[in-house]
């Protein structure tokens, strides 16, 4: 049991740490850039093991990091939708609801996609992305009640949606 919450926790350090990288990312910049422009505040070194998950960032650095990337904090953690598919894995696979199963959008994916229904995808997706302030730029989770509409954007049911969304390509390839 103590080792399934290691695990966990060890889970929500690489979430977090996802979440630092792709935020630098969005920003342009390199580790050592923002070891620069932060006058060392953020040494590179101790910024990639946050990344990496190889070391915890408290609550006060954490602060401190969201204002220098000019952040809302809760941008640097993971999304609700991150958190329950932890929980969910979390919890042995036959306790888990297939149907209930996240489906997250490779959006690398979507934007080199020649599929007709591409463009369409892309349009609703950046209105959900915008929606809910999403910083990340790769991956999008789709959430049940949007599930419906892209459903009908792709000409659909919503059972059917994610194996039509597997054959144009466009989910995350499984970690």
């Amino acid at each position: 049991m103590e080792k399934d919450l290691e695990d966990k926790d060890k889970a929500y350090r690489s979430f977090v740490g996802e979440r630092i990288r792709s935020i630098r990312k969005q920003k342009r910049l390199s580790l050592q850039e923002v070891e620069a422009r932060s006058e060392a505040e953020f040494k590179a070194s101790v910024l990639g093991a946050y990344e990496r998950a190889e070391r915890d960032i408290s609550v006060p650095r954490l602060q401190r990091l969201a204002n220098f990337y000019n952040v809302p904090v809760d941008q640097l953690l993971p999304s609700e939708d991150l958190l329950n598919e932890l929980d969910a894995n979390f919890y042995s696979q036959s306790d888990v609801d297939t149907s209930e199963r996240s489906i997250v959008i490779d959006l690398t994916k979507l934007s080199e996609s020649k599929a007709s229904e591409a463009a369409v995808i892309d349009r609703y997706l950046k209105i959900i992305q915008v929606k809910r302030q999403d910083f990340n730029g790769r991956v999008l989770t789709i959430r049940r009640d949007d599930l419906q509409a892209l459903a009908a954007i792709i000409g659909t049911t919503v059972e059917d949606a994610p194996q039509r969304l597997v054959e144009l390509n466009l989910l995350r390839d499984a970690i």
